[in-house]
């Protein structure tokens, strides 16, 4: 029994929790249903296994609801191509959800079942089993089974599987030969093999199907980087380009730069359209941002992650979250199913998520202060709008180099088209831009000089706060943080001012899916003034420049609203209608 103090009304959790839902197992439809995908080679998938697959007690396989829709979605098929709609997979659950079992059923389906399409499909009453019109499969003819992780106690949970997985029907009828690290069927013909070996000795293996186990332990340190990379080099070059892998993982360590972490990341950034989307599965279910790790709220958080894994003792795991030996972080990542911050991370990236307010959008009229932060091209140019009436943060534009391209340069004329737009929609109060260092190759200016100069030309009496008002170079727009210990202590105390109205639900913000990475990215550093913002290391291709922005704007919003000239701006008049003294 676990003794806990009666929580306040503020900490009772909702009557019902839902999860943050990534993927389309759990996905429903406007009429409540779950939705399907319209073809897929899953519907043989369930049938061949409930025929040839069992229990340990010898009853015939069953998924649960859950593991058969994730089967369809996995094995949805193009009608037009007749090609696998998804090329990877990862599927992501809470510890004990049993994605082992369900992978090993994959692994059999891969070795000796209806893994690839035939090309036909299932008429009325199909002696298959499959629905009428739904695609039928074949044996691959060549099945090579890997499963693959970095070290042998990995591989050997999924192997302790399949002694109990195949039935006597099967072993019989597929001449099974069950071994410990190598499994056979047909003679030698085709074979289910765990590997933990050096990546150079996986180089050209033509594996017919592979699952990354356990991929969060997939580091560079152990090989496991270069694992991946020959897993997918070999699935590509695959004979029948129909060679796919599964991953299976708990919410991974930030920080540690692991494969599970890597690929979550690129399936964000093909989500936000900064990376092209390449066939990539990714379903996960996670706490809401807001779940607490209480008495209270442990008990209804794990009920709606578990999805179907009515299995997990859920008194169990409440126990092992309020026993105060296990890190907070831990119960978080492993019953949660939460990705938490790094060490140094500035803000966890469920704190962010639960400021996001996408229903409150910026409206033509509104009265705004805008933080652009420059660069030329190694950084991101991102420009933040900040509403004052309640300090809503969107995001009005981000220029980054897109992948895969060597060579290029933000649009300066872009950025000032979305700056005029910008002027245009709201009453811009104050307007912040850092020129960053890089140099105009034309004069050798600083890159954004000409274009800052120009706003505030164009713009500044419109501002009731310029940037810098004193010394040789005052300026309505430009607003150097760079070598500038005033406003190094400035931006400083804003860094630590945005993180405790983040902590405290203080601020909303769009949902922006870059500034969120960006956020993420972020990692707290220490300077003469206090905590600050930065990447986590110079050379480091993982942005922060709309956290910047973001930052910078709650910071512009603070200076206007103690400005002397705010209380005696003048007012809109009507919708949308702008005044401005000239």
């Amino acid at each position: 029994m676990v003794a806990a103090t009666a929580p306040s009304e503020e900490d009772l959790p909702p009557d019902v929790i839902e999860p943050v839902v990534i993927g389309p197992t759990w996905r429903r439809g406007p009429d409540g249903r779950f939705v399907l995908p319209e073809f897929s080679l899953g519907w043989h998938v369930l049938s061949w296994t409930a025929e040839y697959l069992q229990h340990s007690a010898g009853t015939p396989w069953r998924y649960t609801p859950e593991q058969a829709r994730f089967t369809l979605w996995y094995y949805a098929v193009s009608p037009e191509t007749n090609r696998f709609l998804y090329r990877d997979a990862v599927f992501q659950r809470l510890k004990g959800h049993g994605k082992d079992p369900l992978a090993a059923t994959y692994a059999a389906v891969e070795f000796v079942g209806p893994c690839r399409p035939s090309g036909r499909v299932a008429g009325p009453n199909d002696p298959s089993g499959v629905p009428e019109g739904q695609p039928l499969g074949q044996p691959h003819p060549e099945p090579w089974v890997m499963l693959a992780a970095v070290t042998q106690s990995q591989t050997r949970n999924t192997m302790m599987v399949f002694p109990g997985l195949f039935s006597p029907r099967a072993i019989e009828e597929y001449s099974i030969d069950l071994g410990k690290e190598v499994i056979y069927a047909h003679k030698g013909r085709a074979r289910i093999e765990a590997v933990t070996s050096s990546p150079r000795a996986l180089e050209g293996s033509r594996a017919s199907w592979s699952l990354i186990n356990e991929p969060h332990h997939w580091l560079a340190t152990n090989g496991g980087h270069e694992m991946a990379a020959v897993i997918e080099r070999n699935a590509t070059k695959s004979a029948d380009g129909s060679a796919r892998t599964l991953a299976i993982t708990n919410a991974y360590e930030p920080g540690e730069n692991s494969v599970a972490e890597r690929t979550r990341e690129a399936w964000e950034d093909a989500q936000a359209g900064r990376a092209v989307d390449t066939g990539l599965l990714y379903d996960s279910l996670e706490a809401p941002p807001g779940a607490k790790l209480t008495a209270a709220w442990a008990p209804k958080v794990i009920e709606a992650v578990r999805g179907d894994a009515t299995w997990l003792d859920i008194d169990r795991i409440v126990a092992s979250i309020l026993d105060v030996r296990n890190p907070p972080s831990r119960s978080r990542r492993f019953w949660y199913n939460q990705i938490v911050a790094a060490e140094d991370a500035w803000c966890a990236p469920y704190e962010w998520d639960a400021c996001a307010r996408p229903d409150l959008t910026l409206s033509d009229g509104d009265e705004v202060v805008l933080f652009l932060d420059c660069s030329k091209s190694d950084d991101a140019t991102g420009l933040v709008a900040c509403r004052m009436a309640d300090g809503h943060v969107s995001t009005l534009g981000v220029w980054q180099r897109p992948p895969q391209v060597d060579v290029w340069n933000v649009p300066r004329e872009d950025v000032d088209g979305v700056v005029d737009n910008a002027f245009n929609r709201f009453r811009v109060l104050a307007f912040f831009a850092d020129p960053g260092t890089g140099e105009d190759q034309v004069d050798g200016s600083r890159y954004w000089d000409r274009f800052i100069d120009a706003w505030a030309e164009r713009y500044g009496a419109r501002l009731l706060v310029h940037a810098t008002t004193t010394g040789t170079r005052r300026h309505a727009v430009e607003w150097d943080m760079g070598g500038d210990r005033r406003r190094q202590e400035e931006f400083t105390h804003a860094v630590e001012r945005a993180e405790v109205d983040i902590l405290e639900r203080q601020l909303t913000h769009d949902g922006h899916k870059i500034m969120r990475t960006h956020v993420r990215n972020a990692r707290r550093r220490t300077n003469a003034f206090g905590i600050t913002i930065g990447k986590e290391h110079r050379a480091s291709p993982r942005k922060i420049d709309l956290a910047v922005c973001m930052i910078g704007a709650r910071m512009l919003r603070r200076l206007v609203i103690n400005s002397s000239k705010y209380g005696k701006r003048p007012r809109a008049r009507g919708k949308g209608r702008v005044i401005v003294l000239g």
